[in-house]
């Protein structure tokens, strides 16, 4: 969302621009534009795809590797130091004593450095002394200056790549622990959404931008208390671990506040002031906080978010959007008005999409949005999770490569009403 901060702030936009909202239905008003939200609030995260974790319930999302990645690599390596003794073994007893190639037969230990340990880096080195040492005899040369040069070369080498195996392990040992304890705190920021919340079935799924990362600049949370179910989907400015400190202060204050005040908008006032007190003033949310009661219906607070998509039972699809759109959170000190709470109808049957702009925003060769609203279908199988799972795989599809922005979905089923039995 970098891109966004000069944008948002403008205050003169030409009357009638008009976009596509992700259903394909024509969005008039400032600022429309192909994710549903004001362009005033688009973002664009540089980086590289480098998982998902798609789950729902207690279990712990799954993290799914890039798509295509090469798996060969590591078996290369690894025939590569019998590739290369072999190779200057032959050309030797090709060529014979006068071009002398013995000095490398040091390639073998030097590519076994390479990968695996230190036991089997010994062994290729020992593997290569004796074949320097054989052709050597073979040669007439293990008493000449060439032979004893050529034996040293390939101790020598042998002896360096066994000192580089132990730092490389110490440092893959370090770097194991370091992930296994980012891992936790991972987990513990964005924690596992419950799979069931009053009448609701929950399923999240999230794709961070940023190499080797489960987490990046999106955020969702589900609070479920006091008979009702408060959700919050949210996309940071900015990126790194700077972005992350901010997920933990909105997600910190979201947990708090969900259970403690009685309004939907009491619930924004304390995210809101939580950035204010926490984090300096450059920093700023889109997000969508929404409420789903007993009685049915679903309210939401728009803070410069792309809309939600509501999939009707009867198959309709709607992305309901607030009269007027209010500035992310953290700008409060532009003394602006916040989000006005809107009612959305959602019944038994009906499901929830919100979702954050990576989704949205995902272009493919041609540079076409991603068609959220006809791929609305995916969502129709039986298990939320998996349906999500789909949903992530076509969108992968559709840009044909890793995405460059964080993208987050949070799929809110309300489970249809049960019927009674007929009476005998």
């Amino acid at each position: 969302m970098g891109e966004a901060g000069a944008d948002m702030l403008r205050e003169d936009r030409p009357e009638g621009r008009s976009g596509t909202r992700p259903g394909g239905k024509p969005g008039t008003g400032p600022g429309a534009r192909p994710g549903g939200a004001p362009a005033a609030v688009t973002a664009a995260f540089p980086g590289v795809n480098a998982g998902a974790r798609t789950g729902a319930g207690d279990g712990a999302p799954t993290g799914r590797g890039t798509p295509g990645a090469d798996l060969s690599t590591p078996v290369v390596l690894g025939v590569l130091p019998f590739a290369a003794l072999a190779v200057v073994a032959l050309v030797e007893l090709i060529a014979g004593p006068k071009i002398g190639f013995l000095p490398l037969f040091s390639l073998g230990p030097a590519f076994a450095g390479l990968v695996g340990g230190w036991r089997r880096t010994a062994f290729i080195g020992v593997l290569a002394l004796v074949c320097c040492l054989t052709l050597g005899l073979y040669d007439g040369l293990l008493q000449s200056r060439r032979g004893y040069t050529a034996f040293a070369s390939v101790a020598g080498v042998t002896a360096a790549s066994l000192v580089a195996v132990g730092m490389r392990q110490r440092r893959e040992a370090e770097l194991a622990s370091v992930r296994s304890i980012a891992e936790v705190a991972q987990r513990a920021l964005l924690r596992p959404v419950p799979g069931t919340a009053g009448p609701l079935r929950v399923a999240v799924s999230y794709t961070s931008a940023v190499a080797e990362a489960r987490i990046g600049g999106d955020l969702y949370e589900v609070a479920v208390g006091a008979g009702r179910v408060r959700v919050i989907v949210g996309d940071v400015q900015g990126k790194g671990l700077e972005a992350v400190e901010t997920v933990a202060v909105v997600l910190g204050a979201f947990r708090e506040a969900a259970h403690d005040e009685p309004g939907l908008t009491g619930v924004g006032a304390r995210v809101e002031r939580a950035m204010s007190r926490e984090l300096d003033g450059e920093k700023f949310v889109t997000a969508l906080i929404a409420e789903i009661g007993e009685d049915g219906g679903a309210v939401f607070l728009n803070y410069g978010h792309p809309p939600p998509m509501v999939l009707r039972a009867a198959g309709a699809v709607e992305f309901p959007e607030p009269d007027q759109y209010a500035l992310p959170l953290g700008l409060e000190a532009h003394g602006t008005e916040g989000p006005r709470p809107f009612h959305v109808a959602f019944a038994p049957g009906d499901q929830l999409l919100l979702y954050t702009d990576g989704v949205t925003e995902a272009r493919d060769a041609a540079g076409t949005f991603y068609p959220l609203g006809e791929r609305a279908a995916l969502l129709a199988g039986p298990d939320p999770a998996a349906a999500l799972e789909a949903l992530r795989r076509d969108l992968v599809r559709h840009v044909a490569g890793p995405l460059h922005d964080d993208a987050a979905t949070l799929l809110l089923r309300y489970a249809p009403e049960r019927q009674e039995p007929p009476e005998q």
